[in-house]
């Protein structure tokens, strides 16, 4: 029997709340993947009402980023800065960075470069997907736009409760410019600082990558399709806590120049997809560099079936586009979607 709360004129049916079945409003439904824009500069990615990944775009720091990346169980399985040192406070837990653009520093917080995001283009959620799409402008220190940025994140449902981040990133000269130059470096373009738990050094994880090597002395400066680090995560509180295996496993997409990517790893907790190990790279208005890649948040041990499977999963989605409304799609500027 169903019980009516009155509040003034109007009454709320709380009969779900004792085990009957509420009425759908309208025939509304919940949408599986959610964005919901917060206060202080800050988007969150929600799957089925819970927060997997914030995007930060705060001017309090010199670079946008992702934070927490959370894992299957809800810990998250990415740090701000590094366990020991704190001139590493530049490794906010997922960013975008490089530490050569036309000879400037983007890369460390000792520049007073920085990137900012200028504006976003559109928020969809999605039984499949939720996409943000945004537009980043990287500053020099005189303040002139060296490169701009067009950013793709869609946070992603996988099976047995896990989850993926899409990211895509296309990288143009900037205003005024005919090109701009990612110069030969280590550093660049896209890092993933690991919970310390999960580091092989300061935790119990290791690193494993696609093509079966262990470690750091192993991969370090190699090229594989895909890196995986993976260890011990602590959930729960008090005398309940109990620690679990969970990962992060990082994958360069075959359409990608100069696939399999080499790789930027450290004992220490951080690995990066490095673009610019072997040279550098000019881009310009006639030919910008689009970079796709995959952050897979897994549960247990590195599997590599699995991987491969997700691997080839990303391999055969479309990338995605930013585009103008047409006639009939109302109150938005921008749509983003997948190429057909």
């Amino acid at each position: 029997m169903a019980i009516l709360v009155f509040i003034g004129f109007l009454s709320l049916d709380v009969a779900g709340a004792f085990g009957q079945s509420i009425p759908t409003p309208k025939g509304f439904r919940p949408i599986r993947c959610e964005i919901i824009p917060l206060p202080d500069h800050r988007v969150s990615f929600r799957l089925d009402g819970v927060e997997k990944l914030q995007w930060h775009t705060g001017s309090s720091y010199p670079r946008p980023f992702l934070y927490p990346f959370a894992g299957p169980s809800g810990e998250s399985l990415t740090r701000m800065g590094h366990p020991g040192a704190q001139n590493h406070d530049h490794h906010r837990s997922i960013w975008f960075a490089h530490h050569s653009v036309n000879g400037v520093d983007f890369w460390s917080d000792n520049s007073k470069a920085i990137i900012r995001q200028k504006f976003w283009y559109r928020y969809r959620d999605g039984d499949q997907e939720a996409v943000m799409a945004s537009c980043l402008g990287w500053f020099d220190p005189e303040g002139i736009e060296r490169m701009e940025q067009d950013l793709v994140v869609a946070l992603i449902p996988l099976a047995d409760n896990e989850h993926a981040v899409e990211i895509q990133v296309t990288l143009r000269p900037g205003s005024g410019l005919s090109s701009v130059t990612l110069d030969n470096t280590n550093f660049g373009l896209l890092a993933v600082r690991v919970a310390a738990s999960l580091s092989a050094y300061f935790g119990g994880g290791q690193m494993h990558d696609s093509e079966g090597r262990i470690g750091e002395a192993q991969i370090f400066g190699k090229q594989a399709r895909w890196m995986d680090y993976s260890g011990p995560v602590t959930v729960g509180t008090g005398l309940e806590r109990i620690v679990i295996t969970e990962g992060i496993t990082y994958y360069d997409h075959p359409s990608n120049p100069r696939y399999p990517t080499h790789w930027h790893v450290r004992e220490d907790g951080w690995m990066g997809a490095s673009y610019n190990m072997e040279a550098e790279q000019q881009i310009t208005s006639a030919e910008t560099l689009t970079l796709r890649y995959l952050l897979h948040a897994h549960s247990g041990d590195y599997d590599p079936t699995k991987a491969a499977q997700v691997h080839a999963a990303f391999a055969s989605r479309p990338p995605f586009r930013i585009r103008k409304p047409n006639a009939v799609e109302k109150h938005r500027q921008f749509e983003v979607e997948r190429q057909p």
